[in-house]
């Protein structure tokens, strides 16, 4: 066996755990009924999954180029996912919008009644 293609191995387990990890925050989005368990059900496995996939991307490319515009990727969405959720859920709170009133998308028949 080969290190390329234990590396391939190691890309493509990033690349699945960055997908499903994605995909619990896509869940997580349409499940939660308040605004606050939302932004954390997204956030939270948004920013890993993310990072997973940029790891297997940069593992398959290998090219330093590249891995500098990843690795710069990672930093800003490091940096700016968390500040964007706090700014949200401010004003949510300010605005009173984090009770469970807030309908989600299967509680469709819930709210018309």
């Amino acid at each position: 066996m080969s290190w390329s293609t234990v590396a391939d191995v190691i890309a493509g387990a990033c690349l699945l755990g960055g997908a499903f990890f994605a995909l619990t925050a896509a869940i997580g989005a349409l499940r939660f009924r308040n605004l606050l368990a939302r932004m954390h059900a997204v956030t939270k496995p948004q920013v890993l999954g993310l990072i997973l996939l940029l790891t297997g991307l940069a593992i398959e490319l290998r090219e330093p180029g590249v891995l500098g515009m990843l690795f710069l990727i990672v930093v800003f969405q490091l940096l700016t996912a968390p500040v964007a959720a706090h700014m949200v859920a401010r004003t949510a709170h300010r605005l009173g919008d984090t009770e469970d009133e807030i309908v989600y998308a299967p509680d469709v028949e819930r709210a018309d009644r």
